[in-house]
């Protein structure tokens, strides 16, 4: 008996802008890949020198605020979701809870961070996703995020 494989999908930043109200420079998810569904996915995230947080957080060594952290992988959970239950109409996610946020390692221009979302539970449009940031395979943050989707229309 063969095994069947299951085609995993990914979302490009045109479509993550169609799925996502945020644009530059809070828009922090490049691209994301390996989806099943709305069970799992892994969002990417280049981190360039040029990003305005930067500046300021630290002018002489940067580092990606863990906040930002927080966002990103806040974002790929709810991209995931928007696109999972799209069924033709438009839907927006909206952040609702932050537990057991933990930040392991610094995040530095030049690294590219993997958002790494697991659906723990779903009741009715309440979702929640253990979630874990990565350079190189290596854990950079966790978190498990609650959200909320709602139709466009119910805003």
């Amino acid at each position: 008996m063969a095994e069947s494989k299951t085609e995993l999908k990914s979302i490009d930043i045109k479509r993550l802008m169609e799925l996502l109200p945020h644009r530059y420079p809070f828009l922090l998810v490049d691209k994301i890949i390996d989806i099943d569904g709305d069970q799992s996915a892994r969002g990417i995230k280049n981190v360039t020198f040029n990003e305005p947080h930067f500046t300021g957080h630290f002018p002489h060594s940067p580092i990606m605020p863990g906040v930002l952290l927080v966002e990103g992988m806040a974002q790929t959970a709810g991209a995931v979701c928007a696109e999972a239950h799209y069924e033709g109409e438009a839907k927006t996610t909206y952040f609702m809870t932050i537990d057991n946020a933990k930040f392991r390692k610094t995040v530095v221009p030049g690294d590219v961070v993997e958002f790494v979302i697991t659906k723990l539970r779903q009741k009715r449009n309440v979702f929640k996703y253990d979630c874990v940031a990565e350079v190189n395979g290596q854990k950079v943050a966790e978190a498990v995020i609650g959200a909320m989707m709602v139709g466009r229309d119910d805003q």
